[in-house]
């Protein structure tokens, strides 16, 4: 192949000096057909091969072909590759050949064959308000120290990008409805239309196409809100790819580093603040920043219902022997004087609430998992009062006694030193009893007082946590009194006048 400089000096030495294609061949040591291919065109390089032949693989091709075409009835994750093919050929055919040439001919005839196609999208340009996606995503962060495995709820608009990012203990159908349900109010509006992945929680079977039938609480939900799910096809995430980048941008971008919090309330308080300083990036081609379009959006956006959706799960139970309630498979307690009677139960995302007769008896934070005790201790100190020998093996206390101060554990060794283990143990209980209806920083600073006063009894210290306190009386507005007395008429008691 002729070089760049040397098809100039041919082509200037026959029109410029006049040299004759002869003269030109001599001088060159090129052959005169390339001499008049020079002057005849341009300098195009090599021309690739209309048919690449296949001197060593011609042989195997048909059964190439064969291989490949049983190959559209196996499952997608099991087809030949071009090194499977090249290592059949050699044990079982005896190929000799190279492996480059199987891979040049493998490539060509899937595409023949339809077996592999480069994908290819459509540009789009969404219409504002009209749709958005929603997600979950995996991540982890610290939560009161215990590093926690979290699932993180994502909801992106299409057109203007913002989003709303939240983490909760698991992706179950109450943690779903709770997401959309902060993330209408996060937009302050609802989208027509929410693009999802064949969610279980949403989803009980689908059908060919994009018939799906729903799961019945799923459908309340959303005839609720008003709005049009639209299910992606199976095993096509890339049909809302706009949220699924925002589930790893998410992660990279606002849980790195791993955050820590002192619980999921306050972790998901920070996640809110970022999500709102999103509000000011800008998009490689958009016309605004997300911000921007957002507020040209919401007018497209439907209105919110004058009542968030009541995502509560209610139920049933019995308080068991200990003094707990069975709530999705983990237990609650309820002061002992409740043993044995039926109680009611309303399940929220964060806490579980219990009630009898329509009073509420118990409050907690729910737990998630199985088999594991959420235990107020004030629900057990009457029972251990009477019980004292039962105090350091209770489940409630050892709980409990793993986060009090050190203070609490000198006044307990005070009081059994001074008074008995038995007494001694039943004056403390009494003290912890103060905790139900004291500030416990107010209780902990009064043990701090009574320890270093040499006080080793609760009454005592209960009398210096009232002393100290703060709080005003309340005036007895309105309060119905007695007339004043008349004292005059004791003059004439004993004949007086």
């Amino acid at each position: 192949m002729l070089k760049v400089d040397q098809y100039e000096y041919i082509r200037t030495a026959h029109r410029v000096y006049g040299k004759t294609i002869r003269q030109i061949a001599r001088d060159t040591g090129h052959s005169r057909n390339t001499i008049k291919k020079a002057l005849g065109s341009q300098l195009i390089g090599y021309r690739e091969r209309e048919r690449q032949p296949y001197p060593v693989l011609g042989s195997y091709l048909p059964i190439i072909d064969r291989w490949l075409a049983a190959d559209k009835e196996s499952p997608r994750k099991q087809r030949h590759t071009a090194r499977r093919i090249y290592h059949r050929l050699q044990y079982e055919e005896d190929y000799q050949g190279s492996e480059e040439a199987v891979r040049h001919y493998v490539r060509e005839a899937k595409i023949r064959l339809g077996l592999k196609t480069d994908a290819v999208f459509i540009p789009s340009d969404p219409e504002l308000g009209r749709e958005a996606e929603a997600d979950w995503g995996n991540c982890q962060a610290i939560l009161a120290d215990e590093p926690t495995k979290l699932k993180m709820f994502c909801m992106r608009s299409k057109a203007s990008g913002m989003h709303l990012v939240q983490c909760y203990p698991c992706e179950r159908q109450q943690a779903l409805f709770e997401g959309h349900i902060q993330a209408f109010a996060f937009f302050d509006g609802i989208f027509p239309v929410l693009i999802y992945d064949n969610l279980t929680t949403a989803v009980e079977k689908v059908f060919r196409g994009k018939d799906r039938r729903l799961q019945e609480s799923f459908a309340r939900f959303k005839a609720y809100y008003t709005f049009s799910p639209r299910f992606c096809n199976i095993g096509q995430g890339h049909e809302k790819g706009g949220v699924e980048g925002l589930v790893g941008y998410a992660r990279r971008n606002y849980l790195v580093p791993v955050p820590q919090a002192a619980s999921l309330a306050e972790l998901n308080s920070r996640l809110l603040e970022q999500c709102l300083a999103f509000g000011r990036h800008r998009t490689a081609g958009r016309s605004g920043t997300a911000g921007e379009l957002f507020e040209q959006e919401k007018r497209h956006l439907l209105a919110l219902p004058p009542v968030p959706y009541q995502n509560v799960e209610t139920g049933r139970g019995k308080v068991d022997k200990y003094a707990t309630v069975i709530v999705d498979k983990n237990r609650y307690s309820v002061p002992t004087t409740y043993g044995g009677l039926r109680v009611q139960t309303l399940l929220y995302t964060d806490r579980v609430e219990i009630f009898h007769n329509s009073k509420m008896i118990a409050d907690h934070s729910r737990v998630y998992g199985n088999n594991k005790w959420q235990l107020d201790p004030q629900h057990y100190l009457e029972l251990i009062y009477r019980r004292p020998q039962a105090f350091e093996s209770a489940r409630a206390i050892r709980q409990w006694r793993a986060q009090w101060p050190d203070c609490l554990e000198a006044l307990l060794s005070r009081f059994t030193a001074r008074q008995g283990d038995a007494k001694g143990v039943k004056e403390f209980i009494q003290v912890l009893m103060l905790f139900k209806d004291h500030d416990c920083s107010a209780v902990i600073e009064t043990v701090e007082r009574a320890l270093i006063a040499d006080i080793s009894s609760s009454a005592a210290l209960k009398h210096l946590l009232l002393k100290n306190s703060t709080a005003p009386i309340p005036a007895l507005s309105g309060w119905r009194r007695l007339p004043p007395a008349d004292v005059s008429v004791y003059g004439q008691i004993g004949g007086g006048i």
